[in-house]
């Protein structure tokens, strides 16, 4: 009996060894927030302040970054920026920015941004700060942080689609698009997403594509602090109108943050997360993300191809961007096959049709109901095994006893045998 005692409990260790280690592997991974700048040498990154996208109504501006970069991000490697300046700094394009403003004497951008009525007071700093994504030279005092953008011969023209907090409004955003069709912008940045389709915005972007101009917009806010795991999936505007490219964020292994918004419709994802760029206020770095990071990206990018290919219509551009994005569950931007890329005639339909096509971004809730299920269903296997063996361990020595409780220190009929 001792030596089935000793089997037995040799068992139950082996069957606790194996529910410890399925375990682990059954519950859903949760993946580290970014708090430093990703490395394209997978080091660490150093800590910088993080870039708001809206401030407080009673918080003050946000401040001065004390911190500068050391070196390129992982963004600017992914979208061969050294390699496409060889091709085209955008010159000669004018970037229309609707968001919080620019500073008009920000590092980097001084001289070539103009300012429509309050938007050259940017309290926030997110629209300095997409600015210098997507037109910024490399204002880093020659210490080779090489924070480029995409398109660092372009103009930026600063118009404001939110208020001084950063508060985005259809009333803002449609008056923007306006004045940058007034001026001629051949392409329209609005990095803010609308929650509701407005009738006048309907028209305002219609009007932009008729004028010519590329309207790149953000295929969803950016996301709230705290889970968004109870905000369903939805469009959101003016991503969702006809002929505008719409843009989500993509983390360096080119999948959309968890946290980030569901939508469906997207055109294409560009980098938005560890990013790097300035602010209105002194010569630091701050991080950025979200899809407004990303549209600042696409909008460089549609400005640098714009340059390069003067003569082809807004809808030729906005294909061929799509159309040479690297092929992926959702395409991803790539800045320097949209301009360098030679696309035939049979090649090119085919690729901007698949391209063109809108894609949705998954969700996964159904597979984290999936592997919910599938842990409650080890986790009580596991207990059923368990149960199962100690009964076979337990009854016979119970019944030894003549169902009596065990006594400490009383030997039980079968050990007396043995002995």
């Amino acid at each position: 009996m001792r030596s089935s005692a000793r089997e037995a409990a040799r068992l139950l260790s082996g069957v606790g060894c194996v529910a410890a280690l399925l375990l682990p592997t059954a519950l859903p991974a949760q993946a580290a927030p970014l708090s430093r700048v990703p490395a394209a040498d997978g080091k660490k990154g150093q800590e910088l302040p993080g870039m708001p996208s809206a401030i407080d109504s009673d918080a003050p501006c946000t401040p001065a970054s004390r911190e500068k970069a050391k070196k390129q991000d992982w963004s600017r490697q992914r979208l061969d920026l050294d390699r496409l300046h060889g091709y085209s700094t955008g010159a000669g394009v004018t970037v229309a920015l609707i968001d919080t403003g620019v500073d008009t004497g920000a590092v980097g951008l001084d001289g070539r941004v103009t300012a429509e009525g309050t938007a050259g007071d940017d309290c926030v700093g997110h629209g300095t700060f997409l600015a210098g994504l997507i037109a910024g030279a490399d204002g880093d005092g020659g210490d080779g942080a090489g924070l480029t953008g995409v398109a660092p011969g372009a103009k930026i023209l600063a118009l404001r689609g939110t208020d001084q907090r950063g508060q985005a409004s259809s009333a803002l955003v449609v008056a923007a698009v306006r004045a940058a069709i007034e001026a001629d912008a051949e392409v329209i940045a609005v990095p803010v997403a609308l929650p509701r389709r407005d009738a006048e915005l309907t028209r305002a972007v219609a009007d932009a594509r008729r004028a010519g101009a590329v309207v790149v917009a953000a295929a969803t806010p950016d996301p709230p602090r705290g889970a968004n795991d109870e905000i369903p999936a939805r469009s959101y505007w003016p991503a969702a109108e006809p002929g505008v490219l719409s843009v989500a964020d993509m983390l360096p292994a080119g999948v959309r943050p968890d946290n980030a918004l569901r939508t469906s419709g997207v055109d294409l994802v560009a980098p938005g997360a560890g990013v790097v760029s300035g602010g209105p206020r002194g010569d630091g770095h701050y991080l950025g993300a979200g899809a407004s990071v990303a549209t600042a990206y696409a909008a460089g990018a549609v400005a640098a191809v714009r340059a390069a290919r003067p003569d082809d219509s807004a809808d030729e551009v906005a294909r061929r961007v799509t159309a040479t994005a690297y092929p992926a569950d959702i395409p991803q931007l790539d800045a320097y096959a949209a301009v360098t890329t030679v696309l035939g005639d049979s090649g090119a339909a085919g690729g901007v049709e698949r391209a063109a096509d809108p894609v949705t971004v998954r969700d996964t809730s159904g597979a984290d109901r999936a592997t919910d299920r599938a842990t409650l269903f080890v986790v009580l296997g596991t207990g059923g095994v368990l149960a199962v063996l100690w009964g076979a361990f337990a009854l016979p020595r119970a019944r030894a006893r003549g169902w009596r409780p065990a006594r400490a220190g009383a030997a039980t009929p079968a050990a007396v045998e043995e002995d």
